[in-house]
């Protein structure tokens, strides 16, 4: 199949979210502008008809299936602004994530190979944490990645910014706002 015709595909990491972590309060004000964008580019993606896929921390919760965690999330925590901007549709796919990286022991890889993904559009929290983490492992995949910087967020503006910084310097991953992101 040739690059031009694979599908570009929306990650959105870890932002069905409690933020009841140290932390999480800080990072919540940087989250929900973040999410609110993020919205506006979900919806892109739908528009185009191009997947978007929910890779979501399951907050050691074994036994929750994601509905469960939307659930809980959305009810009366830190978070429920997030759950609420950006809730999931009946045609969203998701992966639980055990640790950082959304490939890490997860069908993510599969999922990707059979929508026939691309370009990886990762969005989410944390910018420097899950958020790196999952970029780091697409572009060792051979994906192109784009991190757009106005649809992430951490636990401060700074931290932020020295994962971009990082994640366009050493992987040269497109870290422009989702105003370029084509889906």
């Amino acid at each position: 199949m040739s690059e031009s015709s694979r599908t570009p595909v929306l990650l959105i990491v870890d932002m069905i979210n409690p933020l009841d972590f140290p932390g999480g309060a800080s990072m919540r004000p940087l989250a929900i502008e973040a999410a609110k964008r993020l919205a506006k580019l979900k919806k892109r993606f739908r528009n185009s008809g191009r997947p978007v896929v929910y890779v979501n921390d399951n907050f050691m919760d074994w036994k929750a299936d994601f509905k469960e965690i939307v659930a809980v999330v959305g009810h009366d925590t830190p978070g429920a602004p997030l759950a609420e901007l950006l809730a999931p549709e009946h045609d969203d796919y998701f992966v639980l994530k055990p640790k950082h990286s959304g490939f890490y022991e997860t069908p993510l890889p599969t999922l990707l190979e059979k929508l026939q993904a691309g370009r990886l559009v990762v969005t989410g929290v944390a910018t420097d944490g899950c958020v790196l983490a999952t970029a780091t492992d697409a572009h060792i995949r051979e994906f192109d990645v784009h991190v757009p910087r106005d649809c992430v967020a951490a636990i401060s503006t700074e931290r932020t910014e020295r994962a971009l910084a990082l994640m366009k310097a050493s992987m040269h991953i497109d870290v422009r706002t989702s105003r370029y992101v084509d889906p």
